[in-house]
């Protein structure tokens, strides 16, 4: 037995770590966003949420500027479009489902990241992927309630379900590209780009601009600074971490999410509390591997000095 322990080795590095302290904080803000939404529309508050982000980012990289090239230019509007879309729809489906629910059914994104690697890259996915998806959708029913047999989601559910292909799609994104651009200023352009395509959504919904209310600027202007301490770490530490292995660690966001909404008041019914159970269980069983499969090296690459 000792023989054996001395062979198992934990070992956690700072770019994981940096990863953990940003999820922690990615899954506190579903409860400000839930809040935010009862004095603004959706795509306004991601349009602002996200300019706020880009001009931060400006203000802190504006050396980063003059080195920005083409390659950035694309890869930043690409990122920057998955993640106008999947949080504009997540902030849609906030307006009308409490923050937990919400961050609980935002983790399906987590198996479908390798379900979309297959489609894109023609890479199957291996059959504890599979089993973990079957988890994930199994619990996105119990939170659902028993309404979700009969009648189906409600539109905020759906809104949230659909909100977890682009954010899956900005991960696979951003480790495509990760390896070939700077991450400071794709970091710039993405935001920018998140910003715009946020406000462009507003007449293509029928949204108009709100009144004039602290209760949508601050979270905005705080999220916005958050958004940039985010986005900035994703892209410097998928430089080193595999999209898989992020995936893990973004598997957390949902339980911090859950814990928030809990001690501000949310009321978990029992249902929701299983179909969450039943979500984490699938993220974690979709990262499983079956007894003798070939374990996979993660690919990093390494950018400057350590």
């Amino acid at each position: 037995m000792l023989h054996i322990a001395k062979r198992v080795r934990f070992s956690v590095s700072r770019y994981e770590l940096a990863l953990i302290a940003i999820t922690a904080l990615w899954g506190t803000t579903f409860l400000i966003v839930h809040l935010a939404m009862a004095h603004t529309g959706p795509w306004f508050f991601v349009g602002l949420r996200f300019a706020v982000a880009g001009l931060v980012s400006v203000a802190v990289f504006n050396r980063s500027l003059m080195r920005i090239r083409w390659r950035e230019l694309g890869a930043g509007a690409a990122i920057g479009a998955a993640i106008a879309l999947g949080y504009g729809l997540q902030t849609a489906g906030l307006a009308t489902i409490p923050s937990s629910t919400s961050a609980f059914i935002t983790a399906f994104y987590v198996p479908l990241v390798p379900l979309l690697q297959w489609l894109v890259l023609r890479r199957p996915p291996r059959r504890m992927t599979l089993v973990g998806v079957g988890f994930a959708f199994a619990g996105l029913l119990f939170i659902a309630g028993p309404s979700a047999f009969t009648v189906g989601l409600g539109p905020g559910e759906i809104a949230t379900l659909v909100s977890t292909v682009p954010i899956a799609a900005e991960i696979i994104l951003i480790s495509a590209f990760a390896s070939r651009v700077d991450a400071r200023g794709v970091t710039i352009v993405q935001l920018l780009a998140a910003g715009a395509f946020g406000f462009v959504a507003m007449p293509l919904t029928g949204e108009a601009a709100p009144a004039p209310s602290w209760d949508w600027l601050v979270p905005a202007i705080g999220l916005g600074i958050a958004s940039c301490l985010i986005q900035l770490t994703m892209n410097w530490a998928q430089r080193h971490v595999s999209p898989t292995r992020a995936t893990i660690i973004y598997s957390g966001e949902p339980v911090w999410g859950g814990i928030v909404g809990r001690l501000a008041g949310d009321r978990m019914p029992l249902t929701t509390v299983v179909g969450a159970l039943l979500v984490v269980v699938g993220v974690l069983v979709s990262e499983l591997r079956g007894r003798g499969a070939r374990p996979v090296e993660e690919k990093r690459v390494l950018v400057g000095t350590e």
